[in-house]
Formats: C-alpha cells, structure tokens, sequence
C-alpha cells in the first residue's frame, strides 16, 4: 500500500510530465561567460574572501542532504566556507552526527547549517521559498525525475550560476565493452530512467550543470545496504552465498571521495555541461568484495557458495546486494578533469566504514538469511550445480580495462 509521500510524488510527476520543458531565463543562454565572470557573492562570508579550494564562498542550496551523501557533502561545502541551506520535509534532524563528528565539529556545522522545510513535490510552493532566498548554486541529492527540478530551476533562475546533480552510473546501456564511459550508450528502460531524463532536461534548459553519476556507493552510515550485507553474514560466521562465478566485475566508491568529488566540480569551467562518472580507482570481483570485507573486519576469509539465481525463486527477497552482472565504470575524465583522485583503497575504505559503524554496532537493517539459508540447502543436494568459473582476478586494476 502506498504511503501518503508516494501517492504525493506520483500525483505529482504525473501531472509534470507534459510540461518537463522548461522555459528558463535568458540568463543561462549564455552560460559560458557565467563559468568564467562569476558575480560577487551575496554570501554572508563577503565577496572578497575565498573558500579552502579557491572559489569564492556561495550561497548554496541542497536539496536533500539528511541521509547519507549530504551528510559528508554539507559538512565538506560548510568546512570550505559556504553558505549552504538544506530544503527537505524536517522529517529528519538537519544536523546529525556522523562518525567523523569531534563536539566541536559538530557544534560548528550544526550552528551554520541553515533549513527550508517543504514538500519538494509541492511545486509551487517549491518555487515560491527559493524564489526570496538568492542562491548561486543548486546540489540536487535526492532528485529522481525531471519534473522535481522545474520549480527549482525557476526559483533560482535570476542568481544560479551552476546545477550540480546526482545521477547514476545505472543508467548506462549494459554493453560487453566496459568501463562505461560518460559517453557510451544509456539505457532508456533503466530503473534509474528519471535520472536520465533529468540529465536532458539540464541539457536543453541551457543551465550551466554538472551530473555525477556514482557507482555503488559505501561508506558509514551507507543505507544501501552493500557492505553491511557481507558484514552481517561475516559476524555471523556464515558462508557467503554469491551469485554465478562470483568473478562478476563491479567497482565500490567511498562516500568521502565522492563528496570530494562533488565539490572539484563547483566553479569547475571544466565541469560545465558535463557528466562525470565517479567511484573507487580499482575494479573488483563479486568474490574479492566478501574476501575485502573480511580483511577490513580482521576475520578470516570466508566460505564462498556459488550458485545458479535462475534455480531459485526467491520471491521479492533479495539474494544478492548488487547487480548480477558486470558493471564498473571509468572515472579517467573526472581524475583528468577534476584534479581528483579517491583516497580510499578498497580495503582501507571497508576499513573505515566497519571501525566507525558496523563495527560500533550500528547498521540500518536487521539481517535476512531466508535466501541463504535455501541456497545453503540446495548445495547439500547432489542436483545443485555451480556456474562455471569465469577467468578474472580481484581486484582489478582498471589499466587493463582500456
């Protein structure tokens, strides 16, 4: 049954969706010059004074910001000098901790952060609260379909200078020549289509944007459960069933390199209209992930069970935390463009996520073995049989993939 925020948003993108076009002010017709003759900033920092990385201070606004990515993100922008406003519905507290937090850390951000509470599928009244509020940049965290980013962009249409948007490395036409790269072929059936759509929209509205589009994303805190799920299974001492080979490549980013990430692209004239893939330097396989995960919890390796998904009916529990194929992308254009290179190995970010929160006790979602638990007693069986093994390493270097 849907939940009121649902029905909302579904209501809500429906009604948008014969209108997606925006019509957008002049002032992005000529976004170029924008990028390179910023105005002063209208900040409360003053318009003589510079941030840690060279651009003058914005007033920024986020949408979203209260969960996982916005979290680093916000603390990262405010650490640099910005101004920066969190527009979500007040659900949740606007200053949490994160592990990372000293009491003063968190003392500071939680006096500098600022808050606009409202419905993001409230359109009107979207565009009505940032129409007075004058900010330069727009961070869309939590955007799933273009029809959200009308109001903003009309809201903010007289001061935007930059769009900076989350998007997904899902949305990629799955192909057998990888890495994905920015410019290969995406997929227009994707899940993650309403990102795709985004995209265009920014595109066609002649706004200056700059999309990133992460891999799998993990780190403390992490709310998809990607880590966490090895991590119960490890702490358990249970084996590891694994999809297939297990040799299946993919790629793990941290949480802090994609913050970072997001913040070399502000003010960025390379950044402008541009879309950039963003996740760890190194590739690794399905089998390399449980072996990694146990290296960072300081546990042996664990018992590794192959199996075949299509043997199986698992009804709307889900066996497996990724995507059973591969998918690993480039993040060449954006260390070229960007001056940014992930600090987080593998291991040492597995490292840092379980010290400071698995490991401390805390996770988002309780474990679930019922799929394990079928797949562990269809391997007793003589009629169980294992996917036969690709030839592939872990971890890869991506070098190899060129």
């Amino acid at each position: 049954m849907l939940n009121a925020s649902t029905t909302r948003r579904a209501s809500a993108i429906k009604a948008g969706s014969r209108r997606v076009q925006v019509k957008v002010s002049a002032r992005f017709a000529n976004w170029r010059d924008q990028v390179e003759r910023s105005p002063p900033s209208t900040s409360s920092y003053g318009s003589s004074s510079k941030s840690s990385s060279g651009v003058e201070p914005k007033k920024i606004l986020m949408m979203g910001g209260t969960r996982f990515i916005g979290l680093y993100l916000a603390r990262d922008l405010i650490a640099q000098g910005h101004d920066v406003t969190l527009f979500t519905r007040g659900k949740k507290k606007v200053a949490s901790e994160i592990p990372d937090d000293t009491p003063s850390s968190f003392a500071e951000f939680s006096r500098k952060v600022k808050h606009i509470q409202g419905d993001r599928m409230d359109f009107p009244e979207v565009e009505r609260k940032l129409a007075r509020e004058g900010f330069q940049v727009v961070y869309d965290i939590n955007g799933r379909e273009a029809v959200e980013v009308e109001p903003v962009l009309k809201g903010t249409k007289s001061t935007l200078e930059q769009y900076i948007y989350c998007s997904s490395a899902g949305v990629y036409l799955k192909n057998d020549m990888m890495p994905h790269r920015e410019e290969d072929a995406v997929d227009p059936k994707s899940r993650h289509k309403g990102k795709l759509d985004t995209e265009e929209l920014l595109r066609k509205s002649g706004v200056n944007f700059t999309s990133i589009r992460p891999v799998y994303i993990y780190g403390p805190l992490n709310y998809n459960p990607v880590e966490e799920w090895f991590f119960h299974r490890l702490k358990a001492g249970r084996p590891i069933p694994v999809p297939g080979s297990g040799q299946q490549v993919t790629q793990l980013g941290h949480v802090k390199d994609l913050s970072t990430a997001f913040i070399k692209v502000l003010g960025n004239k390379k950044a402008a209209r541009q879309v950039y893939n963003i996740s760890g330097e190194r590739f690794v396989t399905f089998d390399g992930i449980a072996k990694a995960c146990a290296k960072a919890m300081g546990v042996p390796e664990p018992e590794l069970i192959h199996y075949n998904a299509k043997e199986f009916d698992f009804g709307k529990d889900k066996a497996f935390p990724m995507r059973d194929q591969h998918f690993f992308a480039s993040v060449d254009k954006a260390m070229a463009d960007l001056d940014w290179t992930p600090e987080f190995g593998l291991v040492d970010g597995l490292k840092d996520s379980y010290k400071k929160d698995f490991g401390r006790g805390t996770f988002r979602k309780e474990p679930n073995f019922k799929c394990d638990d079928m797949i562990i007693e269809a391997k007793k069986g003589s009629s169980f049989s294992e996917p036969k093994a690709a030839a592939a390493s872990a971890p890869i270097s991506r070098s190899s993939w060129r």
